[in-house]
């Protein structure tokens, strides 16, 4: 399925880009996780299991078991602190 990712801030920076369309067969945001953490470089780094990321699905903070579906949009970004 197709989906749109798009990334934020310190994430965003590190990938070198703000979005993409991704064709998947993820089933769930953080299959999504695993398959992006596997392309490796960039995208290993700033997605890595055990750094803190957000997750969102549709605009609605989601974790992990959130299912996918077709023309979904996704966020992932780092938390964030404000002062």
């Amino acid at each position: 399925m197709k989906i749109t990712v798009r990334y934020f801030a310190s994430i965003r920076e590190a990938i070198g880009q703000g979005s993409e369309v991704v064709d998947t067969a993820a089933a769930t945001l953080g299959e999504l996780r695993d398959e992006l953490i596997a392309r490796g470089g960039a995208h290993a780094g700033s997605l890595a299991r055990g750094r803190a990321v957000r997750m969102a699905l549709g605009q609605v903070m989601s974790g992990e078991t959130a299912a996918l579906h077709e023309g979904a949009e996704v966020a992932f970004f780092p938390p964030v602190t404000g002062g």
